[in-house]
């Protein structure tokens, strides 16, 4: 879908929060390195899809209901066959159907997983004095324990971003900590300013998350992605 089909859905459904394949439609447009994510209507589409994708896939609730997809228990890991993926998709909408009975389900994401790496997260929020400001950091849960991260005001150069990757608490484990691989920071370094560009260029984005981004030694991909749109939008 376009950026305009997009928006004109999520306008006429009154929601705010983009499902994670449109969020990933828009970034990947602008040339942000996503994971490549299909829907699944049906549990044996969620089945055909899987095969087709290739073993292990990861499976998640699409609702713009459920915002934190975990903890409602509509994430399924490490998916290895067919009927697995059968298996997982009727689990998956049996745990939200449970917890959020009104909730609006669209269907299951299939997407392949993705090689781990060092997880980073790459964010936006509006503030009201500065308008949008880009957050970096160390990603997954690790956010939210340390809350390790870096600020930066739109619109951003590399060199900022260097600034800000480089100021973190968790720099170290980026430079290859204890014989692990390092991250790839000038990819990253560039990740961020196309994040920066991509919110300066399209102001309706009230909130953006890419978290986790797998960091490897050589390049960066984002695993999930969120963006919320503003009201007006």
């Amino acid at each position: 879908m376009t950026k305009a089909e997009i928006l004109a859905k999520a306008g006429k459904e009154k929601r705010s929060l983009l499902t994670e394949i449109e969020s990933k439609e828009l970034l990947k447009a602008a040339r942000i390195p996503v994971v490549e994510t299909r829907l699944a209507a049906s549990k044996k589409e969620a089945m055909e899809i899987a095969a087709k994708l290739g073993f292990p896939v990861v499976m998640k609730i699409v609702s713009p209901d459920v915002v934190h997809k975990s903890d409602a228990g509509g994430v399924r890991l490490s998916i290895m066959n067919a009927a697995q993926a059968g298996r997982a998709y009727s689990e998956i909408l049996a745990n939200i159907k449970k917890q959020y009975p009104r909730a609006r389900i669209t269907g299951v994401t299939v997407q392949k997983m993705a090689k781990q790496g060092i997880e980073v997260i790459i964010g936006m929020t509006k503030d009201a004095q500065f308008g949008p400001v880009i957050m970096f950091g160390l990603g997954g849960i690790l956010v939210e324990v340390l809350k390790d991260v870096s600020f930066r005001i739109v619109p951003m150069t590399k060199r900022d971003a260097s600034e800000m990757i480089g100021e973190i608490k968790g720099y170290p484990i980026l430079k290859g900590y204890r014989g692990q691989d390092p991250a790839d920071i000038p990819f990253l370094e560039d990740l961020i300013v196309k994040v920066s560009e991509f919110v300066d260029k399209n102001p309706e984005i009230k909130e953006l998350d890419l978290n986790p981004v797998f960091a490897y030694k050589d390049g960066a991909l984002a695993v999930d992605a969120r963006i919320i749109l503003e009201p007006a939008a």
